[in-house]
């Protein structure tokens, strides 16, 4: 039979599950309120940001309850701590989905300037690896969180791409500035969802394997 300790910290986890599952929604809706120029959905992101705040504030608050009172070690520590860290990266990526709303709402009150392609695109890949991350925290399982560490690159290269494309635009029209430099905005967003899902995978790295590996260069069979 599981301890108290133990259902203590399956809850913990099942929490910082449910604050991914917010934020996961949240990247996709705001996307999808960009896409389909539905400012409504734009609206309902930022409104639940509210939501996303409060749940990262009680999961802090349980994890200093946790330590203090059950004076954890070696595992559970690091289980412990590594949640709270996680939080943090997933409040923070509550707030670029917010941040992606603020501009639909902006660019849905004008013409479309093209077709958004790369941006879902890069969406759903930093959306996978916010998912695959937490799944790899809740499993333990380092070589999947190695694995959403080598997608980022593709972010990466899908935000210059979209740069270079709006950057042509602007040059070709004046007039397209605006919408082009809050589209490129959006860009820079989800390349910065996929820089904290990137933290997450590297925490879980460190919970399973003890293993500091932030600010190290990938091998490049790992890349």
């Amino acid at each position: 039979m599981a301890t108290i300790f133990e259902k203590e910290l399956t809850d913990l986890k099942g929490t910082v599950l449910k604050l991914g599952s917010m934020v996961e929604k949240a990247i996709s809706d705001s996307i999808k309120s960009l896409v389909e120029r539905n400012s409504k959905l734009a609206a309902d992101v930022i409104d639940k940001d509210t939501e996303v705040n409060a749940l990262d504030v009680e999961i802090d608050e349980e994890c200093i309850r946790l330590i203090a009172l059950r004076q954890p070690r070696a595992g559970d520590l690091r289980l412990i701590t590594t949640a709270m860290k996680i939080t943090t990266d997933l409040e923070r990526i509550g707030d670029l989905a917010v941040d992606i709303s603020e501009r639909a709402l902006e660019l849905n009150e004008e013409p479309q300037l093209k077709p958004y392609i790369d941006i879902p695109r890069m969406a759903e890949i930093a959306q996978g690896m916010v998912r695959d991350a937490l799944d790899a925290f809740v499993k333990r399982d380092s070589a999947l969180a190695r694995d959403v560490l080598t997608r980022d690159d593709l972010v990466d290269n899908l935000n210059w791409q979209v740069f270079n494309e709006l950057l042509f635009f602007m040059i070709q029209d004046p007039k397209t500035v605006s919408r082009a430099v809050k589209i490129t905005y959006v860009s820079k967003y989800i390349e910065r969802i996929a820089d904290h899902a990137t933290n997450i995978a590297e925490m879980v790295v460190y919970l399973v394997e003890g293993k500091i590996i932030r600010h190290m260069t990938l091998p490049e069979s790992n890349k």
